[in-house]
């Protein structure tokens, strides 16, 4: 897929937003999900690392600028939609504000829920 490819495939939603799922290229781990926009994919593909624009802030956010915890593009995706970014990455340290390595640190579990997860597949 060509860069021009890549920007006519996806589909930013009413506010000019998509959001993009940033994983471990290395593991496979799901380590956050952000919102970028055309120019923060741009600046993204400029700079090899990730470049989010933020919701509360309204303002371009260079993941690591301040932290040191950047994440070095190595490949994008696009999924069959057009409306969400898969961004593999090699992640300088953790992605979460919190220090944890994956923002997605908690977790419902089939062990903790049962009744749940079995109403689901019964």
């Amino acid at each position: 897929m060509t860069t021009q490819e890549l920007f006519t495939a996806i589909k930013y939603d009413a506010d000019g937003l998509v959001p993009a799922i940033v994983q471990d290229a290395q593991t496979g781990q799901v380590l956050m999900m952000a919102w970028m926009n055309a120019e923060s994919l741009q600046r993204t593909l400029d700079l090899g690392e990730t470049v989010f624009w933020s919701r509360s802030r309204r303002e371009f956010w260079h993941k690591g600028a301040t932290s040191g915890n950047t994440q070095t593009v190595v490949e994008i995706s696009v999924d069959c939609d057009g409306d969400t970014l898969l961004m593999r990455v090699a992640a300088a340290g953790p992605a979460c504000h919190t220090g944890a390595v994956s923002c997605f640190f908690r977790t419902l579990s089939a062990e903790s829920t049962p009744a749940i997860i079995n109403q689901r597949t019964n």
